[in-house]
């Protein structure tokens, strides 16, 4: 009798390791999945593409390595949603020589279908980069 009570309580510690394992497992796998982007292209912006990655309860999109910032006033992040709705976001340079390379999404943006690289001195789209599917 005392040993199946001992083999059962193995059984379940060794049950409750192994989904503590698969929860350690897929939550290290949703921080870092990503979607990315197809590559920009526009007039300025037309190199490099963005990623939608998870950090914890945020959502970060962060420009890719050959990504170059266009040479224009006031270039700004600007994201587009599966409805259409438009969202600009932090200016990209913030002087000359830094830059925000990424950015949180605020809770009310529900997905991303494409980021737009935004003039707002001039109003105009610098390059987009579309995602195959909406990133949520």
């Amino acid at each position: 009798m005392l040993t199946i009570a001992r083999s059962s309580a193995r059984s379940g510690l060794l049950s409750m390791l192994a989904g503590f394992a698969l929860l350690i497992a897929g939550q290290a796998f949703a921080v870092g999945s990503a979607q990315t982007s197809a590559p920009f292209a526009g007039p300025k912006a037309n190199t490099g593409t963005v990623s939608l990655s998870h950090d914890g309860d945020k959502r970060v999109l962060t420009l890719s390595s050959d990504f170059v910032a266009p040479e224009t006033p006031d270039p700004h992040w600007q994201v587009v949603d599966s409805n259409g709705n438009v969202y600009t976001l932090e200016r990209l340079k913030i002087k000359e020589d830094r830059e925000h390379r990424s950015v949180n999404l605020p809770g009310y943006i529900r997905d991303v279908a494409k980021v737009v690289i935004w003039c707002a001195f001039a109003e105009a789209n610098l390059g987009e980069a579309a995602f195959a599917k909406p990133a949520k």
